[in-house]
């Protein structure tokens, strides 16, 4: 059931101007109904809210668990440019599930069983582009893309995606190290398990690589 909805029609090369109260701080995102055809032209939208929580509307829980915050939010954009956050740390009893964490984070666009909306968001299972990654010695790639995202022509089990994949903020190393592993090996997929050592590894080498862009930009 939903109560006090409004959907606001803008035509084609229209705009508006909606005025609404929230009730708790947050990161909200910003639909477009249209998504299918302009995604890559920038239409996506997130609002960050800030002020005093009201738990009694909105716990600040998503799941019984350690509750992760913006994990799915994108990095803030800096003149095109992604800033990487340091790696946070987990207190040592927190339990981390793979599967969770895709669900929270990755399921919105490349969806529940990782086939991805054609032509859209491309798939992870059974995925050519995953498996050619994982099967290298250096597997750096793929946390080079949770912390800075990717976008641009590739080519997925012979299909073509030219799209915007926005960074993964918020992840500690043991994370996602078990989101990796969780993707790599679901879904008709096989790969070694990714480690936390060498989830740390990779961080480093993306932020050291990152801050002599920046230098040399």
């Amino acid at each position: 059931v939903q109560e006090h909805v409004q959907t606001t029609l803008v035509p084609a090369g229209g705009s508006t101007i909606v005025e609404f109260k929230l009730d708790v701080p947050g990161t909200y995102i910003l639909v477009d109904h249209s998504i299918f055809r302009t995604f890559n032209k920038g239409s996506l939208g997130m609002l960050k809210v800030d002020g005093p929580e009201n738990k009694a509307i909105y716990s600040g829980k998503e799941i019984d668990e350690v509750y992760l915050g913006d994990e799915i939010i994108a990095s803030n954009l800096k003149g095109g440019k992604t800033e990487i956050a340091a790696a946070p740390a987990l207190p040592p009893s927190t339990k981390v599930n793979g599967k969770d964490l895709y669900q929270k984070n990755c399921a919105m666009c490349h969806q529940a069983q990782g086939q991805g909306l054609e032509g859209v968001f491309p798939p992870l299972a059974k995925s050519d582009f995953l498996k050619k990654i994982t099967d290298r010695p250096d597997r750096k790639e793929l946390v080079q893309i949770i912390l800075k995202g990717k976008q641009g022509k590739i080519v997925v089990n012979g299909k073509e995606y030219n799209g915007v994949m926005t960074p993964v903020s918020g992840l500690s190393d043991q994370e996602m190290a078990a989101l990796l592993t969780y993707i790599s090996n679901d879904w008709g997929n096989k790969a070694k398990e990714f480690t936390v050592d060498e989830v740390k590894k990779y961080r480093e080498i993306v932020q050291k690589e990152r801050g002599e862009e920046i230098g040399g930009h």
